[in-house]
């Protein structure tokens, strides 16, 4: 799915729902996300569920989790629910993953360790892929072992076999720190951080390349993708207001300025401009994450029509 192509993609918000998501398709854009916390403290929808309305309710665009928090959950229950809806999809599926832990009380109500969540990422990752192989697989880590199991991904009604991808869908590692890009360089298909400025992304572009060789690994094919929040409106301040009320509220008040660096807001040539520093540090694959309370899909519209064709590749 990787190449150096820029391509725009778009999360579904506030929730999944049939109209948006129908005229969205009908947007030159080629992805639609969502995610979602096991025990938010919101009335906000559950990752795998809001997959679930996505494959429902979308026929052409690449559906993905934005993120699943795969450290609470348990890797051959997740792989059976991702495999299937990768099969009825028809192989849309990708699984943007990430540790989570801002909300100390879900890792307490599952009963997994908070300090544990990175290396239950991995031997998770680890798993997945083995279960996604075809046959029989085993698996032996310190959190998750099974022996000689297979999965089967459901056959879509009128199919000989599944759709599931080979090998199963692609995993994107999302984050901001280093262990989330060494966890990316070593075990996933593709990078997708959120609320990071240009030069921070170009500076993950780097790390990842750098664990990447040092492991020995080749990463073509791989996805360089960025989760961003945004608002492009016609009125560049009302654009600018959507992002400091949806931040603030989301992520506790952050100055202007930092908002500026890892949040574009404002006219479809502003945002544009901001967008296409990201393109020059490496990013591939651009997420526009609405934020903004009202009207998101004139967010999306604007983006895909008015800011995508203003990008360029270096």
């Amino acid at each position: 799915m990787a190449s150096d192509r820029i391509v725009f993609g778009a999360a579904a918000l506030p929730e999944p729902d049939r109209a948006w998501l129908a005229a969205a398709e009908q947007l030159p854009i080629e992805s639609i996300w969502q995610g979602g916390h096991v025990l938010p403290p919101t009335d906000s929808g559950e990752a795998v569920t809001r997959l679930a309305l996505l494959a429902a309710w979308t026929e052409r665009v690449r559906i993905g989790t934005a993120v699943l928090l795969l450290p609470l959950y348990n890797p051959v229950v997740v792989a059976k629910q991702l495999a299937d809806l990768d099969s009825r999809s028809g192989g849309r599926v990708s699984v943007g993953l990430g540790v989570g832990g801002e909300f100390p009380v879900e890792f307490q109500a599952i009963g997994v360790p908070r300090a544990e969540r990175g290396s239950r990422t991995d031997e998770a990752m680890e798993a997945l892929r083995a279960l996604w192989k075809g046959g029989p697989a085993s698996y032996h880590g310190k959190y998750f072992r099974f022996d000689e199991v297979e999965l089967r991904p459901v056959r879509p009604p009128g199919e000989e076999g599944s759709r599931m991808q080979p090998g199963g869908p692609p995993l994107l590692v999302s984050g901001r720190k280093e262990a989330a890009m060494r966890r990316a360089a070593r075990l996933a298909d593709g990078w997708m951080p959120y609320l990071v400025s240009p030069d921070a992304y170009a500076r993950s572009v780097q790390t990842i390349r750098e664990e990447a060789s040092n492991a020995r690994r080749d990463l073509a094919g791989f996805e360089w993708v960025i989760y961003l929040y945004c608002s492009v409106r016609r009125d560049g301040e009302k654009a600018k207001e959507d992002v400091a009320r949806f931040l603030g509220r989301a992520y506790g008040d952050k100055p202007s300025a930092i908002l500026d660096r890892i949040a574009p807001a404002g006219t479809p040539e502003e945002v544009a401009a901001v967008i296409q520093k990201y393109v020059d540090a490496g990013a591939r694959h651009v997420i526009i994450s609405p934020a903004a309370f009202d009207n998101t899909l004139e967010i999306v519209t604007l983006a895909a029509e008015e800011v995508l064709p203003r990008l360029s590749t270096p």
